[in-house]
């Protein structure tokens, strides 16, 4: 047994072929005793007031909570009940059965967000074009209703399919991603015409899906950017800032240091290029049919 097993409260994850995987602190089989008897405490709390949701309330999941709100019962209690009165609010669950976003290709065109294989430690790389955003067009041919559907559903792909099937594939727990954001051409009218949304959005992420970010690079930072930079920090806790990394337009090297350049699209720097594009794609281990323009799978 490992000194880090050794010294945790709590036992390794099943299912890990990695043999240099070690969890961080506050994960599943790295626990002290005080924060495994936080776990056990949320889940008995939640077991006996009717609220505990099996098929979704797994320790990762109640530790996603519980580190949010820095091992603090009754706070992240408090959260995990709102976001569980958030799903119904908002029909999540109808969300996921039901949810078409048939425009996605036109989307596409004007605000691209999409999945894009992994970072080298096994992350979804999940990829923002800011700068493309042409707004009178976006909400021409979708809502900011739709939009924010589309991400509670891609959240809940997140969680239930991207997640599952990179950890498999890197054989080792994976629960968070690496976000890149691309400000190339970003104009700060643009940015002011679709704040409430980018604002919502932050806040559901925060709120209703904490502790998800691994790393988050912000790119091609224009001139100027301090300004934009100041309306979305507020709406950011300091953890989630302390994750946000600030490039400009020499960010190529930063990003293959992370990502494999025959997983990072070219036009950001690396050599995938999918059949029909890359933004299109939904290549990752969550896709394994989906053929991509460099030859991998």
């Amino acid at each position: 047994m490992s000194t880090l097993e050794q010294a945790s409260a709590s036992p390794m994850p099943d299912g890990i072929t990695d043999p240099n995987f070690r969890p961080m602190p506050g994960r599943v089989g790295n626990l002290t005793v005080p924060q495994q008897h936080a776990l056990q405490t949320l889940k008995n709390q939640l077991h006996d007031e009717g609220h505990f949701v099996e098929e979704r309330m797994d320790d990762p999941m109640l530790l996603r909570y519980l580190r949010a709100r820095k091992f603090d019962v009754p706070k992240a209690k408090a959260m995990l009940l709102a976001a569980e009165q958030w799903r119904r609010d908002m029909k999540v669950d109808d969300i996921v059965q039901s949810f078409v976003f048939t425009e996605k290709e036109q989307v596409d065109q004007y605000y691209p967000q999409y999945y894009h294989k992994m970072d080298k430690d096994g992350r979804p790389v999940y990829i923002e074009r800011l700068g493309k955003l042409n707004v009178p067009a976006l909400y021409g041919i979708t809502t900011k209703e739709r939009l924010l559907q589309r991400l509670i559903l891609e959240y809940e792909r997140f969680l239930t399919d991207r997640l599952p099937a990179c950890s498999a594939a890197v054989g080792h727990p994976v629960e968070t991603v690496c976000t890149i954001l691309d400000l190339k051409g970003v104009s700060l009218s643009s940015f002011y015409q679709v704040r409430d949304y980018v604002n919502e959005a932050s806040k559901i992420g925060q709120d209703r899906y904490p502790e998800c970010m691994g790393k988050f690079y912000i790119i091609n930072a224009p001139w100027g950017f301090s300004a934009v930079w100041s309306l979305i920090k507020p709406w950011l806790d300091e953890v989630t800032v302390s994750k946000i990394e600030i490039l400009g337009s020499s960010y190529q090297q930063k990003l293959l240091q992370d990502i494999r350049a025959e997983d990072l699209p070219a036009d950001l720097g690396g050599k995938c290029r999918c059949a029909g594009g890359c933004s299109l794609s939904d290549a990752g281990p969550w896709n394994p049919n989906e053929k991509t323009g460099n030859g991998v799978a």
